[in-house]
């Protein structure tokens, strides 16, 4: 089924935060419909480094083209401001479409961008963004996606975020994310405004400017996907930090195995039986 066939479905969408193959695999074999992939989880995974812009459109389609081989399922994917002006932006949609992509969001913060909760944030104007949705719409070559982000709530307030984002639906955007709303309300205001019209996005963001809300909830109120986008790498880097700490504390791996799969756990999760039985079929000695 196609992410737009999907999302003309009743039931909300949940796309968990993935960051390469591993995650990939894992999250598919949870039963989840689609992913995300995120810039901040490549700045965060990749890099070392915070949500800042950092990371660059080859090291996400790059990503991609892994993610795509661990997986089968629709990946929506951050494009962030498109990686510069219109022209960029066309190319942007076009490499992600070759790397795998069913949906590109894009958004109208400055270049370099930051995390949507993040402070002392700045945007483009509504013109030039718009611009940047419809030449990405004119230069898709398969059914991919475009997912406008407007981050004007905490830059401009609710109401030039709500204006915005009808530009952006008159643009072509097939998907609309209005960025850190900061109560119920809020929330509540965006779907009366927008349901109906395209689906709508919600991001779930643990410790920032939205109230965590569960997917029934947000389907309540109207929306369609919501996204977890860091929650995986916020969960793997506190496992990683207490790993690391009990391993220089005891010297061993002991105190620490109910927490870890073993050697042959991993190996069943990754599907090495599976692939050497494969190698087996084509290497003549089968």
């Amino acid at each position: 089924m196609t992410l737009r066939a999907r999302l003309s479905q009743p039931d909300i969408l949940i796309a968990p935060g993935v960051y390469d193959g591993l995650t990939a695999a894992i999250a598919t074999d949870a039963g989840f419909e689609a992913l995300y992939l995120s810039g901040a989880a490549v700045a965060y995974t990749r890099l070392g480094r915070p949500d800042i812009g950092l990371s660059t459109a080859s090291e996400m389609a790059d990503t991609m083209a892994l993610i795509a081989d661990r997986t089968d399922l629709p990946v929506i994917m951050d494009a962030d401001t498109g990686f510069g002006n219109a022209l960029n932006a066309r190319r942007t949609i076009l490499t992600y479409e070759r790397a795998g992509a069913a949906a590109v969001q894009i958004e109208d913060q400055t270049y370099p961008k930051r995390c949507g909760h993040l402070s002392d944030k700045s945007l483009i104007s509504a013109d030039e963004m718009a611009g940047k949705i419809a030449a990405m719409a004119d230069a898709r070559r398969q059914d991919t996606l475009i997912i406008a982000r407007t981050d004007a709530i905490a830059v401009e307030g609710i109401d030039a975020a709500i204006d915005r984002a009808g530009r952006y639906i008159d643009a072509g955007a097939d998907v609309l994310f209005i960025e850190a709303p900061r109560n119920q309300a809020e929330l509540g205001r965006i779907a009366n405004t927008f349901k109906g019209q395209v689906p709508l996005l919600a991001n779930m963001v643990e410790g920032g400017a939205t109230p965590i809300s569960s997917a029934t909830t947000l389907q309540d109120l109207g929306f369609d996907i919501v996204i977890f986008p860091g929650g995986i790498v916020r969960s793997l880097a506190r496992t990683a930090h207490d790993y690391y700490h009990s391993l220089k504390q005891a010297g061993s791996n002991t105190p620490f195995a109910d927490r870890m799969y073993d050697f042959d756990g991993l190996n069943a999760v990754l599907g090495t039986p599976d692939m050497l039985a494969m190698g087996k079929r084509f290497d003549g000695t089968s």
